[in-house]
């Protein structure tokens, strides 16, 4: 490992198959933690490359638990994070009115690390127990057509990891695959990074792991998500083609709000703030999960438009079906437990 952590120090890029070693022996009980976190740190001072983001991705999803998802055409809206900006959990609360309009979400999550409240903190504060074995994950997603995989959990070698991670405290190469490492084989995704200057590279790595139509966003003012605040880049992944494209919250007919206007706080917050959206009450937090979900709707081709989207995510919610797939999500783990139990 100390050779890779020299050459990236000297600011230079790995090779892919330099990156697959490296992550090899990340994922190596043996390998020195504090060697690992020198090799992380590094990483991002030089700031990662399209192989090495795609390399990690593809040794990590190796190492995952193999599901037996029942068939179907799975989104995953998990972003990045790691943005910085403290705002509630869209991609959480999004995925339920993607599921609320027809969508089959397969969510990647996990818990904070470097934000107050990742989607699995936010789930268990909203009555979901998230850490179920992977047959329950995939029996939640044939009824309701929705899971959340606990990352920790379909990912058996990333505990240590994780506690690499939290001992950084900022956000690293990690953040980035989360996003590409989903164990459920996916038709389609919608993903956002924090970093403008890498929505291309992104959407890359994900044509490089072979999904055939995806979105990556970076949203004004730097958030990973599509955002209420100003212009958002996207690149459109569509079979061979990467396009390029940017919105403002008014071209889908959303009124601008600032960042501000969308902070969460710790669980239990979020948690509120989730099911006053999903409850129908307008405010920029529910403008920016409609915009979220209109995108995420597009990603999976079920509209023509993401302004088609954001309509199909406005009836998702003020028909009350998105509410309804929380609470099924929420009656399902009570269900569980009560198993578990007895």
């Amino acid at each position: 490992m100390r050779s890779f952590i020299e050459k990236v120090e000297k600011n230079e890029d790995l090779l892919y198959e330099e990156m697959v070693e490296a992550s090899r022996l990340m994922f190596n009980e043996m390998t020195d933690a504090q060697e690992i976190a020198d090799f992380l740190i590094a990483l991002s001072k030089k700031e990662e490359t399209v192989s090495e983001v795609a390399a990690l991705a593809t040794v990590m999803k190796s190492f995952a638990l193999k599901l037996n998802e029942p068939k179907g055409n799975y989104i995953d809206n998990c972003g990045t994070g790691g943005d910085g900006l403290n705002s509630f959990n869209i991609s959480t609360t999004s995925a339920f009115v993607l599921a609320g309009g027809g969508a089959s979400i397969a969510k990647h999550g996990n818990r904070k690390i470097s934000s107050a409240a990742g989607s699995s903190d936010v789930l268990e504060a909203i009555g979901v127990h998230t850490q179920i074995d992977a047959d329950a994950s995939m029996d939640l997603l044939a009824r309701e057509g929705i899971t959340f995989l606990y990352a920790p959990s379909v990912h058996p070698r990333l505990k240590r990891i994780g506690l690499i991670r939290s001992m950084i405290g900022k956000p690293t190469i990690f953040n980035l695959i989360g996003p590409l490492t989903n164990p459920v084989e996916l038709t389609s995704q919608y993903t956002g990074i924090s970093r403008t200057d890498f929505t291309m590279e992104y959407a890359t790595v994900l044509q490089m792991l072979g999904r055939k139509r995806a979105i990556v966003v970076s949203g004004a003012e730097g958030l990973d998500e599509a955002s209420l605040a100003g212009q958002n880049s996207f690149v459109l992944v569509d079979k061979g083609d990467l396009i390029p494209f940017s919105l403002t919250p008014d071209d889908v007919g959303l009124k601008s709000a600032p960042i501000s206007a969308i902070r969460g706080g710790n669980a239990e917050e979020n948690a509120n703030i989730m099911l006053r959206v999903l409850s129908g009450e307008r405010s920029p937090f529910f403008d920016t999960v409609l915009f979220n979900a209109g995108v995420g709707f597009y990603a999976n081709a079920m509209v023509s438009s993401i302004q088609e989207g954001v309509k199909l995510a406005t009836d998702s919610i003020l028909s009350g079906k998105a509410l309804e797939k929380l609470e099924a999500v929420i009656a399902f783990s009570n269900n569980l437990r009560k198993r578990e139990v007895v």
